[in-house]
């Protein structure tokens, strides 16, 4: 009896629930003890109190859009009231070099990291950041997240055109309508987007031979460079040249509201993260910063997200507008391991120092 009253300790139950258990789990003369039941999640409500009283403070370092940082960080205030933000906006590969710099004073100011892919990696790779594990991510593929990262928002890189450049009917139906001679001197990009490479070589055409021809090809009709996509998309708009090949989707429909002469072309595009949320190791608020990872990567986080313009992360949430290709050639966690050597083969197709 005295055994069966230490087990009934341990297990949370009376004897008498005790007994029930050990009946259960005889089989064949001998004992099988049960697996116990996971435990249940704390609600995002018991995590906010905890947060609350460890001080009501959270430090991001996030690479946030003007309009995401208006709609997405007043909404979690809002949500969470007595929790503030503190927010430290720039590039993500400045807000890697700031964090690895307080690191290196014996400092950790930052709670949350977040940023696109290649980042994710490089702080995961240098152990800068825990790994999480956060219930709302039983939603996310496997090509969304990470034992130390889960995707908030994704971006696609596709075509696009000048309307008044391009006449009616003559629009380009893919990546290989845009080797066609007729498009010489009409095309430009960004210099940097070699992952459309990766996307086409490995996910349309499993191969890399084919993907490198296509953009010889396409590379023989004199593409123009812009670095940044904001400009790009901008310069479409302006007509600096008739068509676009590496511009983000979510750039079109606020430029195209406000009547810009542009269209872009939603049958197939190259996807990948284009922002995720981790929490650095030795955070000074890790109950908050759990808290603001649990709700960014929730469907009602993502809705948010969608508010701001972002492309949704979470597979149940739709964008605000249309931006997502058909046909989607998304690029993997894996895939970031080769990011070196495809940035070399497409340096060379265009002839990029």
């Amino acid at each position: 009896m005295k055994n069966r009253k230490s087990l009934a300790r341990r297990l949370g139950i009376g004897v008498t629930g005790c007994l029930l258990v050990a009946a259960l789990t005889l089989i064949a003369g001998r004992v099988v003890f049960a697996a116990s039941a996971p435990a249940k999640p704390e609600s995002l409500d018991e995590l906010y109190e905890k947060a609350k009283k460890e001080g009501g403070k959270i430090n991001l370092y996030l690479a946030l859009s003007q309009r995401s940082t208006e709609v997405i960080l007043p909404a979690f205030m809002k949500r969470f009231p007595g929790v503030t933000i503190d927010h430290f906006d720039a590039t993500a590969d400045k807000l890697v070099a700031r964090h690895v710099a307080e690191m290196r004073g014996g400092r950790v100011i930052a709670d949350v990291f977040g940023g696109a892919l290649p980042y994710m990696a490089q702080m995961a790779e240098q152990k800068l950041i825990d790994p999480i594990v956060l219930p709302e991510a039983a939603a996310y593929p496997a090509q969304l997240k990470s034992e130390h990262w889960v995707a908030t928002d994704t971006q696609f890189y596709i075509i696009g055109w000048n309307t008044q450049l391009v006449k009616k009917g003559e629009e380009p139906k893919g990546f290989e309508d845009l080797a066609s001679a007729k498009w010489k001197t009409a095309l430009m990009g960004e210099p940097r987007d070699y992952q459309l490479l990766i996307g086409l070589a490995k996910r349309k055409y499993n191969s890399d031979d084919r993907a490198i021809d296509l953009f010889k090809r396409i590379a023989a009709n004199q593409v123009e460079f812009h670095r940044g996509h904001s400009q790009l998309a901008e310069f479409l708009v302006a007509g600096q040249r008739a068509i676009c090949f590496t511009c983000y989707a979510h750039h079109f429909p606020p430029r195209m509201k406000k009547g810009a002469p542009i269209q872009p072309l939603l049958t197939e595009g190259v996807g990948e993260v284009g922002g995720a949320v981790s929490i650095l190791k030795g955070a000074p608020h890790p109950n908050a910063a759990l808290l603001w990872a649990r709700w960014a990567i929730s469907e009602e986080g993502q809705r948010v997200y969608a508010r701001a313009g972002e492309t949704p992360a979470h597979p149940n949430v739709e964008p605000v507008e249309k931006v997502r290709p058909t046909a989607a050639y998304m690029l993997t966690l894996d895939d970031g391991k080769e990011f070196p050597r495809y940035e070399k083969l497409w340096k060379e197709i265009f002839q990029i120092r």
